[in-house]
């Protein structure tokens, strides 16, 4: 449930509200011209900027093994220069199949002078809340890889081959997975089980907009917000949280409980605002503001649609 808060919450934060005669056209625009990597100027709002708040320090004069290595990074990731060569920000986008699918997760990356040595520091950009056992509220990412978790072989990081795009890679596939409450120790022996479950789904939580994204935000949501809709349908519907792949919902699990009729209620109440912002954001909502229409005005109150998590 608190997956669809998000979303809510990141188009809330947004505050973008174009004049509808050409906001399509341009968020189109940018969205498309919004380039996989790109550098900044501006890195104020990146979480180790301050490296005095951070216990890190800029790396002004980096060693040769240093700069080549960062510079072999940035030619994987599509190579360029900057002054902060030892910061980085990504997107990662929640994959199909998941509860989060279609949402951005965002992460604050930075190259310590002793790397490859050392893996590199990763904090994920929480809100201060949890969303995953391996994505805490501090903003800790806890991942072998990075040698934040207990690991043996390939699962550590090796200064050798191991990369920054392994890491982003491991986090999409390892961490933001169909079932994450099984990441945490101990609760992998209840894959499978009734009550494993019922727990796997509430571990979602909210997520923000951050500084130099605000066009791909803009564009993601235009362009996924009618399957964000299609997967509120589907979860109305009795369906699994997380069964959604594009526009189609995927089989069942027999005997699965994650859309309860507490949490069905919960999203009924807050269809309505995802609907409302996902339409200003120009997102094709035609078909739900039509069944809207049909059913007549919503009897929800303003207090009915704040989800208490």
């Amino acid at each position: 449930m608190a997956w669809m808060h998000l979303v809510w919450r990141l188009l809330l934060r947004m505050q973008i509200r174009p004049n509808p005669q050409d906001h399509d056209s341009k968020i189109d625009e940018k969205y498309k011209a919004f380039k996989r990597f790109d550098t900044v100027d501006d890195h104020s709002d990146h979480y180790y900027s301050k490296p005095e708040s951070r216990k890190v320090q800029v790396v002004k004069k980096p060693s040769k093994d240093w700069a080549k290595r960062i510079q072999h990074e940035w030619k994987v990731l599509e190579k360029d220069c900057q002054d902060r060569m030892d910061l980085l920000r990504a997107v990662i986008m929640g994959p199909a199949g998941t509860p989060y699918h279609d949402g951005l997760f965002f992460f604050d990356v930075y190259f310590p002078p002793q790397y490859p040595s050392v893996p590199p520091l990763v904090n994920y950009r929480s809100g201060g809340l949890r969303l995953n056992p391996n994505l805490y509220a501090c903003g800790k990412v806890c991942l072998s890889l990075l040698n934040t978790w207990s690991g043996s072989g390939c699962e550590k990081w090796n200064p050798s081959n191991s990369t920054m795009l392994q890491v982003l890679v491991s986090i999409q596939a390892l961490v933001l997975n169909a079932k994450p409450y099984f990441n945490e120790p101990g609760y992998a022996m209840h894959a499978n089980t009734p009550h494993g479950e019922k727990r796997s789904w509430h571990i979602m939580k909210i997520l923000s907009c951050y500084h130099n994204f605000e066009d791909f935000v803009a564009g993601h949501f235009r362009n996924y917000g009618c399957n964000i809709l299609v997967a509120c349908r589907a979860y109305l519907d009795g369906a699994q949280v997380g069964c959604l792949v594009g526009n189609g919902v995927q089989d069942v699990d027999e005997g699965d409980k994650s859309c309860s009729v507490k949490f069905q209620q919960s999203l009924k109440r807050l269809f309505e605002e995802l609907l409302k912002e996902l339409t200003a954001k120009g997102a094709d909502c035609e078909e739900f503001l039509t069944q809207k229409a049909r059913s007549g005005p919503s009897v929800a109150t303003a207090a009915d649609t704040t989800l208490r998590l």
